[in-house]
């Protein structure tokens, strides 16, 4: 057998897989084996599962992507001081870029195949490899299991009494906030996600919320999940009251406080019959309030009135 030579040896590169289920949907990672970003992946140990379960996607980080022919279909409207996620299409695949923020430099770019099965990422700013690998994992997650009756949320989730309360709002309104005065005024609560849940309807059609790695900029990465008590929207107000929404205000709030690309045909069937079932059978409520203990009070009595 020819010897190999040094530069060949020094160049060849042990590739690491590891698998993580976020509510019940199993993805994966590939990376070499020494790579920095292994230490770095600890809110996703609470999910980590053996390699034997077949994964939906993988994402692979990988040194270098090909040049693409890149035509630009979202993106470029977000607020200052948000994340800003590009996205493309190149031939057949999906092309994504993503900032720490609207206008900062691209820290990674993604690959994907028309199926969202299969990944490729490129890590630009090693200083931000995190944040680029999380949103790599987010977008897949979103586009790869529209069809699957699963919702990726933006909301913060308390758990009470074997359920899970949602509370949803546009950044900066007071999901969190009201969080925190349900862990302060309503005992047996505990905190799920503040970020970003997962919601999916069941086979026999109950609404279950999981938690998840990502929960924005709170360390909450519980691998739990309860059946759904309320959705609740968050409204600044001057008093503390709830009421109850019809279901066509139900669908316009779990339509915009959801990922997707809702604007592909590809996934957008799946992604309204999920908001279907979502908004005829779970309890949804707007919560005009003030940032208050009353607020939990006034809220937490009247969702978990439900049995």
């Amino acid at each position: 057998m020819p010897k190999l030579s040094l530069s060949l040896l020094l160049t060849f590169v042990i590739l690491m897989q590891k698998n993580f289920k976020v509510a019940g949907h199993v993805f994966g990672f590939i990376m070499p084996e020494g790579h920095s970003l292994w230490q770095q992946l600890g809110q996703y140990a609470p999910f980590e599962v053996s390699g034997d379960e077949e994964t939906l996607f993988t994402v692979e980080v990988v040194d270098s992507l090909p040049d693409l022919d890149m035509v630009k279909v979202y993106g470029g409207e977000e607020a200052p001081g948000e994340p800003q996620v590009l996205l493309y299409r190149a031939g057949e695949d999906w092309v994504y870029e993503m900032s720490i923020w609207a206008g900062h430099p691209v820290c990674g770019r993604m690959v994907s195949d028309s199926a969202f099965s299969k990944a490729k990422m490129l890590i630009i700013n090693p200083k931000e490899a995190l944040f680029a690998l999380n949103n790599a994992a987010m977008l897949m997650f979103a586009f790869s299991t529209a069809g699957l009756n699963t919702l990726e949320m933006h909301a913060s989730v308390i758990a009470n009494g074997g359920k899970a309360y949602l509370f949803l709002a546009k950044s900066g309104t007071g999901k969190s906030t009201h969080s925190s005065l349900w862990l302060k005024n309503v005992p047996g609560s505990h905190l799920l996600n503040d970020d970003n849940p997962i919601v999916r309807v069941l086979e026999d059609g109950t609404v279950e919320a999981f938690g998840s790695p990502w929960s924005g900029k709170t360390p909450c990465y519980r691998n739990e999940h309860y059946p759904v008590g309320a959705f609740v929207q968050i409204r600044r107000c001057p008093e503390n009251k709830i009421t109850p929404l019809s279901v066509f205000e139900a669908y316009a709030l779990i339509f915009s406080s959801s990922s997707g690309f809702k604007a592909d045909p590809s996934m957008a069937d799946g992604l309204h019959s999920t908001f279907e079932k979502i908004a005829t059978t779970a309890h949804c409520y707007v919560l005009d309030c003030r940032p208050d203990d009353d607020a939990a009070m006034v809220c937490s009595n009247e969702v978990r009135k439900w049995k």
